[in-house]
């Protein structure tokens, strides 16, 4: 498998699949360039080797083909401002002017093609298409993690058009690298913290790290299925009354292969979803009438932390309670309060998930977890034992 450390770039145009679906205000300024920036290095390698970068990527969701409120000029300016280069825009990503265009660019210089959802052919994963866009460039670089469990033209089928020039940019790399010191060769104890909303959503992922971790932490209102399930008084709490058989399965198997469930077992309830609601510590199974569990509670909080801080390996993937609000953030603070100790004392910590990523940016413990992973689905479905399309396709 080729790979970007030893690839020689001279001469070469280099296809880079990146995601710049970024988020734009009304004046079309991007308002969040993390992704932008995560692009960078791999662009710049292949600059710093002597080769000239095309950029392409998908952006928003253009409904028929060509719309100016998606097109990729809106990112030029903020793009070239963060390369340190001048970057060219495409009129498009396929098509003789852009192969020209392509043909002609010099080592170092930069092409940005129009975004790749004008055309049909990229979400369908169209060969035709896909083949189009291979033209353009020498060898195909997938960095968009974001997207690599689509079985896009531009984030897999490209491939079988470079069989022996095709490779990971940094970004994917380090995403799926890290994934698997967490899935494949952790140091245990290996502590997975499952928090969020719903069962429903985290199923698959619970019933795959069964298999992997030695802790399971479940927090945040999925919680209260499982407190439901095991016959306690949840109030007002959320919960999915489908999912109770669920939850006692999810415990049996649990139980049947030696991982340690730790849940709640007080919480502090509110008699409102509000920051200014009444509040009271309670038993998670004894929550009154009218009022709902809305963060861990002391007792929980002090258990959790013991067991984070014992950990060689850690991965979370969602808060222990409505950390939005400030009377509510105390759980999920702690939490990354004992990942950061943890990680300190040598264990390897990933963060990844939007409302964990986003917990751990309030708090400010960005720099004391090992890596935060920017992907969304792409993530879940590596958790949950999937193969993703566009990390196969390099492999292959």
């Amino acid at each position: 498998m080729q790979t970007i450390h030893s690839y020689d770039f001279t001469g070469k145009k280099a296809l880079i699949r990146v995601d710049f679906n970024v988020p734009l205000n009304e004046n079309f300024e991007v308002t969040d360039d993390t992704r932008i920036r995560a692009a960078i290095p791999t662009i710049k390698k292949v600059i710093e080797g002597g080769g000239s970068p095309i950029i392409m990527s998908h952006f928003g969701r253009p409904k028929d083909g060509p719309n100016d409120k998606y097109s990729m000029r809106h990112l030029v300016a903020p793009f070239s401002k963060l390369l340190g280069v001048e970057v060219k825009l495409a009129p498009d990503c396929i098509g003789e002017e852009v192969k020209s265009i392509s043909k002609a660019l010099k080592p170092g210089e930069v092409l940005l093609l129009e975004n790749l959802r004008f055309h049909k052919g990229e979400e369908k994963g169209d060969v035709e298409f896909a083949r189009q866009l291979s033209e353009n460039g020498d060898c195909w670089i997938n960095d968009a993690f974001g997207t690599a469990h689509r079985a896009h033209a531009s984030t897999a089928v490209m491939a079988q058009f470079f069989p022996n020039d095709k490779m990971f940019g940094y970004l994917i790399e380090s995403e799926v690298e890290s994934l698997d010191k967490v899935l494949k060769n952790p140091n245990r104890p290996l502590t997975a913290i499952m928090g969020g909303a719903k069962v429903s959503t985290k199923i698959t992922i619970i019933e795959n790290l069964l298999d992997k971790v030695d802790n399971l932490i479940l927090g945040g209102g999925m919680t209260f299925t499982f407190v439901k399930a095991n016959g306690g008084n949840i109030g007002t709490s959320l919960c999915e009354d489908d999912y109770l058989e669920t939850a006692l399965n999810i415990q049996k198997l649990a139980a049947e292969k030696g991982v340690n469930i730790y849940m709640a077992t007080d919480v502090l309830a509110a008699d409102a979803f509000a920051n200014d609601a009444n509040t009271k510590v309670v038993p998670s199974n004894a929550i009154p009438e009218g009022w709902m569990g809305l963060d861990a509670g002391p007792e929980t909080v002090a258990s959790f932390k013991k067991v984070i801080e014992n950990s060689g390996t850690i991965l979370w993937n969602g808060p222990v309670g409505v950390f939005e609000m400030e009377t509510f953030a105390n759980g999920s603070k702690a939490v990354g309060e004992a990942i950061v100790a943890a990680t300190a004392k040598g264990a390897f910590s990933l963060v990844g998930g939007g409302d964990s990523v986003a917990c751990v940016n309030q708090f400010g413990f960005a720099d004391g977890v090992s890596y935060i992973s920017t992907a969304g689905g792409a993530l879940l479905e590596y958790l949950e034992g999937k193969s993703l399309p566009g990390v196969a396709a390099v492999r292959e």
